[in-house]
């Protein structure tokens, strides 16, 4: 197991930040780990690469106690603060030939890194001309230049424009092939994208643990149907299955179906029986922003 969290508690003060959290994630897993502001993440993350300690619990990493074993716990991390924290007078080489040197690699792994993160045409300007970006590549290839087997990766797209975005997304994807990941972000669409699972805290508890195949055949779904006229919610709860009927607009209803079969066909026919007619008709699947907002409440 790369990562594992036992029991984990920290305070500041009166303020519970972690309060008995427990998680267990794989070798080659990548993890979204979400969470509103103030809910624990980031102390999450600074326990596991040991730039805090925690009151209680315990964690290990490639099962090295982040406690009795930091050196070893570092040699094992790969760590991308959301504050990306470059020498920006530096020129792209020389900061990750620094950076290898402080690591004790050889001076070939620079290049090797170099090329695997797309910084080739980069590698001989100054860090600080770069776009945020590229910057962020910086960050990235600095984290794997020790080639380490987990990636800890603190809001890595913050800033980033669409195009940056799904390039930073591609690459982490390229890089997961061998690695765990634990990505923070606050981008919903970020962790279905490139996820296989999702661990949700809220006020320093842990609240889900989810796979995303999981939540994405869940035996909910939501229909969005449109009708001629109004109609009364308690009408629509004769349709098999159906467990909430809400008006949202107009002449617009969302059904709630406690099943995964697709309802679309039984409310087209259910309208046309009832002498109804069908102006739109769509299935809204019960996605991460959904499960998020249920579970913080924000």
């Amino acid at each position: 197991m790369s990562l594992q969290v036992q029991n984990i508690c920290k305070n500041y003060g009166e303020q519970k930040a972690l309060n008995d959290i427990s998680f267990k994630v794989g070798k080659g897993e990548i993890v979204g780990f979400l969470g509103p502001n103030g809910a624990g993440k980031s102390t999450m993350m600074k326990i596991l690469t040991t730039y805090l300690t925690a009151d209680s619990g315990k964690a290990y990493v490639n099962e090295f106690d982040v406690n009795t074993s930091p050196i070893e716990v570092r040699k094992s991390i790969g760590y991308v603060a959301e504050h990306n924290p470059l020498y920006r007078e530096m020129f792209v080489k020389e900061y990750l030939s620094f950076n290898a040197e402080i690591y004790g690699v050889s001076k070939n792994r620079v290049s090797v890194v170099i090329e695997q993160i797309g910084l080739s045409s980069e590698s001989h300007k100054i860090i600080g001309t770069l776009s945020k970006g590229y910057q962020q590549r910086v960050g990235l290839a600095a984290a794997l230049l020790h080639d380490p087997e987990v990636l800890i990766l603190d809001e890595p797209t913050t800033g980033l424009d669409p195009n940056q975005l799904i390039d930073i997304r591609k690459l982490i994807k390229t890089i997961s092939y061998n690695k765990t990941i634990l990505l923070s972000t606050h981008i919903m669409k970020e962790v279905e994208a490139i996820c296989d699972r999702v661990i949700i805290i809220n006020e320093g508890i842990l609240v889900a643990d989810k796979a995303l195949k999981e939540l994405r055949t869940e035996e909910e779904q939501i229909i969005e149907v449109e009708f001629d006229y109004r109609v009364e919610e308690a009408f629509l709860l004769k349709l098999p299955h159906a467990s909430k009927a809400v008006n949202t607009a107009g002449f617009l209803y969302e059904i709630t179906f406690l099943t995964s079969k697709d309802m679309r066909p039984t409310v087209f026919d259910f309208a046309h029986d009832n002498k109804l007619k069908t102006l739109q008709l769509s299935r809204k699947n019960k996605n991460l922003e959904s499960l998020f907002t249920e579970l913080t409440g924000k």
